[in-house]
């Protein structure tokens, strides 16, 4: 797939072709080399491929402004089981619903998406700040849950919580360096310095936030600063495909419908600091994603979310030893965090692949199976897709662990297809 890279933007019609393989990096790239008022609203990792990133929702630090990815999809381009290439009108709306957020991987290959861009302002402004449990970080928290998702639709505020150690600056003799938790406001504003901090100080004065953290930029140089890249970086950098030194990684996900009280918060961040590995990173909702149905787009998670947390847990150790390290208390902060979280399901965001909540043998119990993955993911869009699963694959040629099941089971008995029907 990473050959299939092609871009192609129409910055009249403010619209894009964009091949499966190509990243979001190659994306951004191309469309500030046609235009500095034109985005897409998509992921801040920019070695990511737009084929699975979109086709599993893809949300990003404008989802306030414009939603997800999915969200601004028109068109696209899809390789079926029988081989023939379909476009919107000839796999129908059905299939071409199912590949905006329902995993293209289940339904056959996807070989673009012609998307809608999005206008950004000429600046727009960015700010990164740290704050530790010394400096009121769980207050500051607190009002974060309340204020994140009701300020300006314009500025998008993540929230990552760390556990790290505290080094014993002052070099006091008998003083120890402190486990603490170190909790990192990023923000992306649509808009200039000045309307940020008037904004900020109304609204969200406990971050403290000066005129000094802000900086205003072009927004391709701020997708850089999201992606880590130093302040000297040019665009081009986007261009890289290698990702960084990371070998391993996890990530699990949950979605907050009510803000987590501050007793409880302390409750958390004293058990990441006894895990001690683990990070969180919550990403505040509402916006546009209230405006837009849950079955618009086989992604169900929109009105009524607060914030979304990712659980991280990254290593670069060899060996099972460490691996059983970091599973296991990634694990365990994922089951202390159950009574602050959704329920009924507990839902969970496709793009962070999460074998522990369930998977498929492809077996007679296929679709029981399905469901137990599928609705977390999904809610109640997963019998649509299962249906649309049933009509375009109907032989189930397009599988994975965690896969869209068909209605019915195809077995070999001695040498002959049977097909089982599943209710």
């Amino acid at each position: 797939m990473f050959n299939l890279r092609a871009i192609s933007i129409d910055v009249n019609d403010e619209t894009a072709w964009v091949q499966a393989g190509a990243t979001l990096g190659e994306l951004y790239y191309n469309i500030w080399m046609k235009s500095e008022v034109l985005g897409f609203p998509a992921g801040v990792c920019p070695t990511v491929g737009i084929g699975g990133h979109v086709s599993g929702g893809g949300y990003g630090n404008m989802l306030r402004k414009f939603g997800l990815s999915v969200d601004n999809v028109l068109d696209a381009r899809l390789v079926d089981v029988n081989g023939r290439i379909l476009d919107r009108k000839s796999m129908g709306e059905d299939v071409f619903w199912a590949i905006k957020g329902g995993g293209g991987a289940s339904f056959g290959v996807i070989l673009a998406f012609k998307i809608q861009l999005v206008q950004v302002p000429q600046t727009v402004t960015y700010f990164k700040v740290e704050r530790f449990l010394d400096q009121n970080a769980t207050d500051i928290v607190v009002q974060w849950q309340n204020v994140a998702t009701k300020i300006d639709n314009n500025l998008f505020v993540r929230l990552l919580i760390q556990p790290v150690t505290a080094k014993n600056k002052e070099k006091v003799e008998g003083a120890e360096d402190t486990k603490t938790i170190r909790a990192t406001f990023i923000a992306l504003f649509l808009g200039d310095s000045s309307t940020l901090m008037s904004l900020v100080s109304k609204e969200f004065p406990a971050l403290g936030l000066t005129k000094k953290d802000c900086f205003q930029m072009r927004w391709i140089d701020s997708i850089l600063l999201w992606a880590n890249f130093d302040n000297t970086a040019r665009p081009e950098a986007l261009l890289n495909r290698t990702g960084d030194s990371l070998i391993f990684l996890k990530r699990k996900s949950d979605y907050v419908l009510e803000p987590i009280p501050k007793d409880k918060l302390e409750s958390i961040f004293q058990k990441m600091i006894s895990l001690g590995k683990i990070g969180l990173v919550f990403n505040p909702y509402r916006g546009r994603m209230n405006e837009i149905l849950e079955d618009e787009t086989p992604f169900p998670h929109r009105a009524g979310i607060i914030f979304k947390i990712q659980y991280s847990a990254n290593w670069n150790e060899l060996g099972l030893v460490a691996e059983k390290d970091y599973l296991s208390q990634i694990r365990d902060l994922y089951s202390f965090m159950t009574p602050f979280v959704s329920k009924n399901p507990r839902q969970a965001y496709l793009n962070y692949r999460d074998l522990d909540i369930g998977t498929n043998d492809q077996g007679p119990n296929s679709l029981e199976q399905g469901r137990v993955y599928g609705t977390k993911y999904f809610k109640s869009n997963f019998d649509r897709l299962v249906k649309v699963k049933s009509m375009i694959d109907p032989q189930n040629f397009f599988r994975n662990e965690q896969s869209i099941p068909t209605q019915t089971h195809s077995i070999h008995v001695q040498g002959t297809r049977k097909r089982m029907k599943m209710f």
